[in-house]
């Protein structure tokens, strides 16, 4: 038991008294964006976008997850008014006093001697022997997660449950547990997990006292689910921040910061002799990054000479960027959470009969996959010297898995490795582009491809397998294979400027 996890609770600002309140899922937001967490308590929520289906699909699961779990043996649900947090506390402790076995989503409430009003929902309270001053029992909180791994973020929640648990029984718990979807359930290490729950509490209150609209930073792994994506992308335009060009990461900003290079042409004109010595940059880094920022400002794609001053720019040989009388253009659709490789989609390229065919290889369930598989090494071979086309090396690597998996023979697996082209290596190898992120829609698009489904992207094409999986409406099949399609096409359109790229570079 961490011996002061009782006594510990956040410092205020001296005579400072709060009604502030913190609930868990604000803590655990806080750990992903401060910006969000404050948002979230102080911003206008018709700012807000509407969730999208993929967001929706995730709900979704996670809230089946949830009820597998909790259903496998009875558990009571306190009653109480949607976000009335103190009667959820209230009846959540009549059931503890009860000392049922089981309580789901369950409210644990305490308002600190300071004022600091905390709100944990654990998704299971689970009832051990102990003691407490509920009697000879005690309570461990339990979360269900639809992540596979115990990420950190997770563990500082679920430290958080137990923290606040303690307030309410007297008593730590011996320990708080994570369900996880694959791995099963995982016990948080609170003796080394409390101390840094209480650092990002303690920052998380300061930030919302502060009353201060935290700097905002666009990261794409981070804010694409955030409902004031837009709201903040809107200012990060308006304001060309360079957190909108590809390579500045949270870390290298704070660098760029400090040195006062807070704009494109700051950076634009910076020597990259300054930035290369500072850590996560070093020479190639720090040159590709200032050529970003020109090439953003300039709106047009410069070579990417790795900072080389006296020659010419690396270019790709005929070898590395073929043109070949037949092209093939691969790309793949999945279902990660099935273990679902349900769409080979290839656009063969016939430049000796001007023609374009494109095939769609789609499993319309999991039993198909292996049929899809064969398929698509029969097309592949029917064309025994084109070059692949693929843009990232996802595609590569699925071949590799699914030979593996499949037992398939080495003789038409290892041919195929030295025919496979990555699009996206070569253009980030040898160009710098005015775009805002090198994955594949970004690039084309700047190049002139549109896709037919403007918002469709790989996690809807999940959302409408889903969808055709749960009614059977073909449209949603439909929709992917146009989907599909279309990012062949991308990638195609992708490869011949890149061609004429190196071409123009070479004269």
């Amino acid at each position: 038991m961490p011996g002061n996890a009782r006594l510990w609770f956040p410092v205020l600002p001296e005579g400072h008294a709060s009604n502030l309140w913190v609930t868990d899922t604000i803590l655990f937001n806080y750990q992903r964006c401060r910006r969000r967490a404050y948002l979230d308590a102080f911003g206008d929520r018709q700012h807000c976008d509407s969730p999208n289906d993929y967001l929706l699909k995730l709900r979704q699961d996670s809230l089946a997850h949830q009820s597998l779990i909790v259903g496998e043996e009875p558990a009571y649900r306190p009653d109480y008014p949607k976000q009335d947090w103190q009667a959820g506390a209230a009846a959540t402790m009549s059931l503890m006093q009860q000392g049922v076995d089981r309580i789901v989503q369950g409210v644990l409430y305490v308002q600190l001697e300071n004022g600091l009003r905390l709100v944990s929902c654990p998704d299971l309270l689970i009832k051990q022997p102990g003691y407490s001053v509920l009697g000879d029992w005690t309570y461990v909180p339990m979360d269900i997660r639809l992540g596979k791994r115990p990420k950190v973020d997770y563990q500082i929640a679920a430290t958080f449950h137990a923290y606040v648990l303690t307030w309410v029984q007297d008593a730590w718990p011996d320990v708080s547990w994570l369900m996880l979807r694959q791995r099963g359930a995982y016990a948080v290490n609170l003796v080394e997990m409390l101390p840094r729950m209480q650092e990002i509490l303690q920052d998380c209150v300061d930030t919302l006292l502060h009353e201060q609209e935290p700097e905002l930073f666009i990261a794409h792994n981070r804010c694409d689910l955030c409902h004031w994506l837009s709201h903040c992308y809107e200012l990060a335009q308006s304001n060309r921040h360079l957190s909108l060009l590809p390579g500045v990461t949270p870390s290298r900003y704070a660098f760029l910061k400090e040195l006062g290079l807070l704009t494109l042409e700051d950076l634009a004109t910076c020597n990259p002799k300054v930035l290369a010595p500072l850590p996560g940059f070093g020479p190639h880094v720090a040159h590709r990054l200032i050529r970003q920022a020109q090439a953003t400002l300039q709106q047009c794609a410069l070579p990417d000479d790795g900072g080389m001053i006296e020659s010419s720019t690396p270019l790709l040989s005929t070898a590395e960027l073929p043109t070949a009388p037949i092209e093939l253009y691969f790309d793949i659709e999945s279902a990660p959470e099935q273990n679902l490789i349900y769409l080979h989609g290839v656009l063969v390229i016939d430049r000796q009969s001007q023609s374009e065919t494109f095939h769609a290889l789609l499993a319309e369930n999991h039993s198909e996959e292996r049929l899809i598989w064969e398929q698509l090494l029969n097309l592949f071979w029917r064309y025994p010297t084109a070059p692949i086309f693929h843009f990232c090396p996802y595609e590569v690597q699925t071949v590799k898995r699914l030979a593996e998996h499949y037992r398939t023979p080495s003789d038409l697996i290892e041919p195929l490795m030295s025919r496979f082209v990555d699009i996206h290596e070569r253009v980030t190898r040898v160009a710098i582009l005015p775009v805002e992120s090198y994955a594949l829609k970004p690039i084309a698009r700047w190049v002139g491809f549109d896709w037919r489904d403007p918002d469709a992207n790989g996690a809807q094409s999940i959302c409408w397998y889903a969808q055709w999986m749960g009614t059977g409406d073909r449209r949603h099949l439909d929709a992917i294979l146009r989907y599909n399609e279309d990012d062949c096409r991308a990638t195609y359109w992708v490869k011949n400027w890149l061609v004429e790229f190196c071409q123009r570079q070479r004269k």
